[in-house]
């Protein structure tokens, strides 16, 4: 086509979506220099018109720009409240809000198995009074509010409606968006509760009330973003969302909803790394194979087909080393987010690396999306980016790779039973220990990590959460709760869930809603479903192979190999350790990634299970006599956790087997950690070998003094 048409036919629908605003105030003037706010090539594609490539809006950020949305929430819903309105009062447009890992799994504050977790990376909620502390003088009218909720989604969801309600704010004029993405959890994030099948139900129950009452809202936020900090490529992040998607699609159906009836309220959720045109291009291809998708599902509404996204920069990129490069990288994330266009869009803070963010990590990361925005211009223009060479080639790339593994997930019955089966799991574990071991070979270039190291690091501050105090408040609360709310009620209204979840018919969603105005918890109305359905428990495995081909020929992975295989001649046995996860954190990509290049080394290698108490791991040590025990941390739980584990250790006279710590451990936590018994210390962006020359160091060492 040649500009003039295309720019009359955008021109066209750019004034529908524009109403009383005049075109001609889109247009730009660089001293001296017009600018357009649309530009057109050869290409066929027109912002605003199906397959959505250039974008789902005619005018995109010319007219509006994206919304600054921060994903946060730590301690008390009081703690969080507070944050919120002062984000909201410095430019924040909208509100994310992080919950703790208690919540995520479906347990109240005061159950045994999270005391390390409460409050600890998001806001702890147990009733609907925690969260009507958490909106307190938030308009829920006015806000438009985004949950990050997968597991625990059907008492999070109603806690929210009644808190909303109890403020004078009916459903059907809530705006927002809850995550309800349980298929990636079986994948990579793993907060579930109930196994895929009744997962799935929920699902549907979720969208079939938000269709009927809740026009605003969006039912579901369908995630790739957690399979970008797995280790997934683009072309596996892409694949696999579109194919979560397409199941959930298929799960409303079943309800007897119309495609075109929910669709329009489905929205997306993707990760922003490094590779700035690949992430560019990524979610332009999204675009296009989404609007394919749903008119291959029956969709005839435009709106049905347009994939409309909020975006993440990535946590994985960012540094423990030379934090302050992570200004960079994510303001590099943030362009390529905004250059794709998506909708709303979180930066992450410089030292998240390392702990929480305080508030002054937090503003910057909130100033990098207003310069963004006010400064760099990059909002005059729709889709500025269009018609490059390298930006179209990567995209129709990424749509044909993408196209080819959702094809494969099809042929197996689509999503559901694809990560049943265990397949993409598995694909992304491979490509995160791929990943690794470049990494640590020095292909993959980290600036501060693996090359233009600093001689010293300086100490930032980083914020600390008295985890115990926490959860003191949230039981105190929780018995207020249970002492005056109306017992009889309250138990009748959890049966009613039992008998909605063991009948398979009436709505979840619903049924929670009532048992929530009752002042049920989110204990009590998770356990209920869980008493039918019962609780998902993963099969974790070590991949073999991956590490070691990526070292072939390498002469410090064969001499560390070599000195395993000499203490295996000399002992009899090779060396061993046991790799746990401890509290609710169900982020494993950084404990699988050291089981299997530890395996490949020839250590003896025992992967536990998720979510393990300190004593259940203490009781695995002892069964299996291992030398040396890694506990993987990224939750912030480690000074609970690790000191119980150590403690349950000797209990079992077992004060000799050595204890190290990896993941996100703040510098200023080491000496308490030493001081408790801990020998080693990995934080983000140690090396693997090195790693693995420290353990076998420590447990050679441990032998001799025997």
């Amino acid at each position: 086509m040649s500009e003039k048409p295309n720019f009359a036919h955008w021109a066209t629908l750019a004034q529908k979506e524009l109403r009383d605003t005049p075109l001609s105030s889109l247009d730009r003037d660089y001293g001296g220099i017009p600018v357009r706010p649309v530009y057109f090539g050869d290409a066929p594609e027109i912002p605003g018109v199906e397959p959505f490539t250039r974008g789902v809006r005619a005018t995109m950020y010319a007219n509006r720009p994206w919304t600054i949305r921060q994903y946060a929430g730590f301690s008390t819903a009081r703690e969080s409240n507070a944050f919120y309105r002062q984000a909201l009062e410095k430019g924040q447009k909208g509100l994310s809000v992080a919950f703790d890992l208690a919540t995520h799994r479906g347990y109240d504050s005061d159950h045994p198995r999270v005391v390390g977790d409460v409050g600890k990376a998001g806001v702890a909620i147990d009733s609907v009074e925690d969260m009507k502390i958490l909106f307190d003088a938030i308009p829920l009218d006015q806000m438009s509010v985004s949950m990050t909720m997968n597991g625990a989604v059907i008492p999070v969801l109603a806690m929210f409606i009644v808190a909303a309600e109890e403020q004078g704010v009916p459903q059907a004029k809530l705006d927002g968006t809850i995550q309800n993405d349980i298929l990636k959890e079986f994948m990579v994030r793993n907060t579930y509760i109930y196994p895929p099948e009744p997962s799935m139900r929920i699902v549907g129950d979720i969208i079939a009330h938000t269709a009927r009452h809740m026009p605003k809202f969006n039912s579901i936020s369908i995630s790739g973003y957690h399979m970008h900090e797995a280790g997934a490529t683009a072309v596996q992040e892409l694949a696999y969302t579109l194919a979560d998607g397409m199941d959930y699609v298929r799960a409303a159906q079943a309800k007897g909803l119309d495609i075109d009836a929910f669709a329009g309220r489905l929205s997306f959720f993707f990760g922003i790394g490094m590779n700035f045109f690949l992430e560019v291009s990524k979610l332009r291809a999204a675009r296009q194979l989404w609007s394919e998708i749903m008119t291959g599902l029956g969709a005839k509404d435009p709106r049905s087909k347009m994939l409309r996204t909020h975006c993440q920069t990535s946590g994985v990129s960012l540094t423990e080393q030379d934090p302050h490069n992570n200004i960079v990288r994510t303001t590099i994330e943030a362009l390529a987010a905004t250059l794709g266009g998506t909708q709303s869009l979180h930066t992450n803070s410089f030292d998240e690396a390392i702990a929480l963010p305080t508030e002054f990590s937090s503003r910057i990361a909130r100033n990098t999306q207003l310069i963004l925005q006010h400064e760099s211009r990059i909002t005059d223009v729709v889709d500025p980016l269009g018609g490059s060479y390298y930006v179209e080639a990567l995209t129709a790339q990424l749509v044909e790779g993408a196209r080819a593994l959702i094809g494969e997930a099809e042929a197996q019955g689509g999503m559901t039973k694809a990560v049943q089966a265990g397949g993409p799991k598995l694909a992304i574990e491979t490509a995160a220990a791929q990943r690794q071991a470049r990494v640590d070979r020095g292909e993959d270039v980290i600036v501060g990590v693996n090359r233009y190291r600093l001689d010293s690091e300086a100490g930032i501050e980083v914020r600390e959460i008295d985890n115990a105090k926490v959860r003191d408040e949230q039981i105190a609360r929780l018995n207020e709760i249970r002492r005056n709310r109306d017992e009889a009620r309250c138990q009748s209204m959890l049966a009613a869930i039992r008998e909605y979840a063991a009948k398979d018919e009436g709505n979840l969603l619903e049924a929670a809603i009532e048992a929530a105005r009752a002042r049920a918890t989110l204990g009590e109305i998770s356990a209920a479903m869980e008493d039918v359905f019962g609780r998902h428990a993963a099969v974790t495995r070590v991949i073999s192979g991956v590490y070691a081909g990526g070292y072939a020929g390498d002469p410090e992975y064969a001499a560390i190999a070599g000195r395993i295989a000499e203490f295996k001649v000399a002992r009899g046995r090779s060396p061993s350790i046991f790799i746990a996860k401890m509290g609710q954190d169900g982020h494993d990509r950084g404990a699988k990634v050291i089981a299997s290049a530890f395996a490949d080394l020839g250590f003896d290698v025992h992967l536990g299970s998720l979510f393990e108490t300190a004593h259940e791991v203490a009781a695995h040590v002892d069964e299996l006599q291992v030398d040396a025990v890694g506990v993987s941390s990224l939750a912030a739980g480690h000074k609970t956790l690790v000191p119980e584990l150590i403690g349950a250790l000797r209990d079992r006279d077992l004060g000799d087997v050595i204890v190290v710590v990896g993941g996100v451990i703040p510098e200023p936590d080491y000496e308490f950690l030493y001081d408790k018994g801990v020998a080693e210390i990995f934080g983000p962006g140690t090396n693997v070998l090195s790693a693995a020359f420290s353990v076998l160091s420590q447990i050679e060492g441990r032998l001799s003094n025997r």
